[in-house]
């Protein structure tokens, strides 16, 4: 796509210099211009090449509007194909997509992966109806995507789980976001104009402890995941 732009860029210098100096052939010359004057085939040739260069401009143009547009289509399906469609955080082919990334080498130092479980969001869906757990859903990452202030990666990783993924961190880090987050989650529930959240989260940390010094990225979030329900919940 990037190429196709330069192309054109490149056929619109092109055209604009042509015409540049076609005009200034017929203004600055006038022998050039009584000459055509005189010989009617000449003048229709020169008529027809006009047309011409008028109409490459108006396909040149459209061609322009027309990658726009294909330009535009493309990151609405990159949108659809990597965002969540309720939350609009990454989805489950992103959050995939990223722990490829780590399969098969070991984990840089000082990783940590926190699972966290919107553990109501069925209650809510069966009293209120799909509409509200979607709006609770909605609620839930936008206050994710707030505490994680572009140090971590969020995910939905499907259905009621998401996912926070970071590179470089300490485990105070870790828990700074969880506080951060649970204050959001406090502050939401007192306003009392979606139903009350509750979750369940767990925390695995790549880096001091012994046990998890050798995790690959999978065993880093299954760790984590199996300590969501050691986990009392938080309202």
């Amino acid at each position: 796509m990037k190429k196709l732009n330069i192309y054109k860029t490149i056929q619109l210098l092109i055209l604009i210099a042509v015409t540049i100096l076609c005009f200034v052939l017929i203004l600055f010359d006038s022998d050039t211009r009584n000459y055509v004057a005189k010989n009617s085939h000449l003048l229709t040739i020169c008529l027809m090449l006009w047309l011409l260069l008028i109409l490459s401009y108006l396909f040149l143009f459209l061609d322009f509007h027309l990658y726009t547009n294909v330009q535009r289509n493309v990151k609405q399906l990159d949108k659809i194909a990597y965002a969540d469609s309720i939350g609009g955080i990454p989805n489950r082919f992103s959050c995939d997509s990223l722990i490829d990334k780590y399969i098969g080498s070991p984990l840089p130092p000082n990783m940590g992966c926190i699972m966290i479980d919107l553990t109501n969001i069925i209650e809510i869906n069966n009293e209120y109806g799909r509409d509200t757990g979607d709006n609770v859903i909605r609620l839930f990452s936008e206050l994710l995507h707030l505490a994680a202030a572009g140090q971590c990666f969020i995910g939905r990783n499907g259905g009621n789980k998401f996912i926070a993924l970071f590179e470089d961190c300490t485990r105070d880090q870790l828990d700074l976001f969880m506080e951060r987050f649970h204050g959001q989650i406090e502050q939401a529930n007192t306003k009392a104009v979606l139903p009350v959240i509750h979750y369940e989260y767990g925390i695995a940390f790549h880096g001091t402890d012994p046990a998890e010094a050798d995790l690959g990225i999978t065993e880093l979030i299954a760790h984590a995941n199996n300590r969501i329900y050691a986990k009392t919940a938080h309202q």
